[in-house]
């Protein structure tokens, strides 16, 4: 039996995108040009990735986690595949944890993080927090630097989905989202050789 999230297939990847949709809106006077922008809450992460040409038995392993995920019904782990691969732009180090329940916003107060770190960790790196299919991710607009206490507050987008629990685990060194397909129809192209042409485009899965 399909347990989901699934992980995602680990055949290396030619091309990728990824980036963060907003829910804004602006009108635009057609008499003075003066703009009214609006911004909503939503957001969310999108990206597609193509993977290098595969032979029959490589692609297999894609082609079989398409299937199983049922068109958009399932879902899957992923994360930004230059950050996982290149590492963090900051030190990190430590054990960080939610420091403080109840937390809201685009602001996490954290602890134990490696003490006195400047750019512990910088921005455009990434952190996660929860797990299966509860996994949120998270990119900081602004560099964090740790005190003496090895705390620190990280300013990031999207806002937080959800209250992490104090204590809750903050993932910095593979962090990653839950995602599902951007469509019902996934397929796959083959060449005389034959290799395997195969793109797929996903979005964040959101269910609150």
């Amino acid at each position: 039996m399909t347990t989901y999230p699934l992980t995602f297939p680990s055949l290396g990847i030619s091309k990728s995108t990824f980036g963060l949709a907003r829910a804004t809106s602006s009108t635009v006077s057609p008499f003075t040009f003066n703009q009214q922008v609006y911004k909503f809450s939503g957001s969310r992460w999108e990206g597609s990735v193509t993977f290098r040409p595969a032979t029959h038995a490589q692609a297999a392993n894609i082609k079989a986690f398409l299937a199983e995920l049922d068109g958009q019904y399932g879902t899957f782990t992923y994360g930004d595949p230059d950050a996982i691969a290149k590492g963090k732009l900051g030190a990190g180090g430590g054990t960080p944890l939610v420091k403080g329940g109840s937390q809201t916003g685009t602001t996490l107060n954290i602890d134990g993080c490696s003490n006195n770190i400047t750019g512990w960790l910088k921005k455009g790196d990434y952190f996660s927090l929860g797990s299966g299919s509860a996994q949120r991710l998270y990119m900081l607009v602004a560099d964090a630097n740790t005190n003496g206490s090895g705390e620190t507050t990280l300013e990031f987008r999207p806002a937080l989905r959800s209250s992490p629990a104090d204590n809750a685990s903050v993932e910095i060194t593979s962090p990653r989202g839950v995602f599902r397909l951007a469509g019902n129809m996934q397929d796959w192209s083959s060449n005389h050789v034959p290799l395997y042409e195969i793109t797929i485009s996903f979005v964040e899965a959101i269910s609150e």
